[in-house]
């Protein structure tokens, strides 16, 4: 089974009594775990994609987030318009119905068209990868690799992405999974991925979305 995925404002300031300009204040940082963005999707309001289609649905449903794909070859990414360089991505999914050859999977530095993605399929494989110039690749493999930290069916994945400075670190179910270097985006909305492959009809809950400082 081939698993290929083809897939300033400047702001000026001239005094002329430097002597009397106030010190510079410093914004101090923000402290590693810190909660940047979190959602539980209890509530339809905030500001995830919503799209009913022939080609499938993207909205909340029952307390979750939900993608169903009813396309071949196709991906559906959702993003709720925030923008952040370095994350680390946190997120439960679970499969509904359809086939376990699939894509399940988080999205960071999503600059209105790329994006960098990390996904698992339930039947227990995983890629880390870019999706640039309409074009999906992944990074230092040919295809998804399995492993057997991966959730299989119907059960539930608890998903983690690291996007920091250039290295991209991929986590399923607290175990790494994979890892890259690339310095193509440098930031960009965070968001969650369902696909299909050969099959139609993927249909993926996720919750308890949450965005940390890393």
């Amino acid at each position: 089974m081939n698993r290929t995925i083809l897939l300033i404002v400047f702001l000026v300031g001239i005094s002329l009594a430097c002597a009397l300009t106030p010190p510079t204040a410093t914004t101090p940082s923000v402290p590693s775990g810190s909660v940047l963005y979190q959602d539980d999707f209890s509530r339809n309001s905030s500001g995830w994609d919503r799209m009913l289609a022939n080609e499938g649905v993207m909205d909340y449903d029952a307390g979750g987030y939900r993608i169903l794909v009813n396309s071949l070859q196709t991906n559906f990414w959702a993003t709720p318009r925030q923008s952040f360089t370095d994350v680390r991505i946190e997120v439960d999914n679970g499969k509904l119905a359809g086939p376990d050859e699939n894509r399940i999977g988080l999205v960071c530095r999503f600059n209105g068209s790329d994006y960098y993605f990390f996904i698992i399929s339930s039947d227990g494989f995983y890629g880390l990868g870019i999706f640039s110039g309409g074009k999906a690749a992944l990074f230092g493999q040919s295809e998804m690799q399995s492993s057997e930290h991966i959730n299989k069916g119907l059960a539930v994945n608890h998903l983690r992405a690291d996007c920091v400075g250039n290295t991209l670190t991929f986590y399923v179910n607290g175990f790494q999974v994979a890892q890259a270097q690339d310095s193509i985006l440098a930031s960009g909305d965070i968001g969650v991925l369902a696909g299909t492959f050969a099959t139609p009809g993927v249909d993926i809950i996720f919750d308890n979305f949450v965005v940390l400082q890393p």
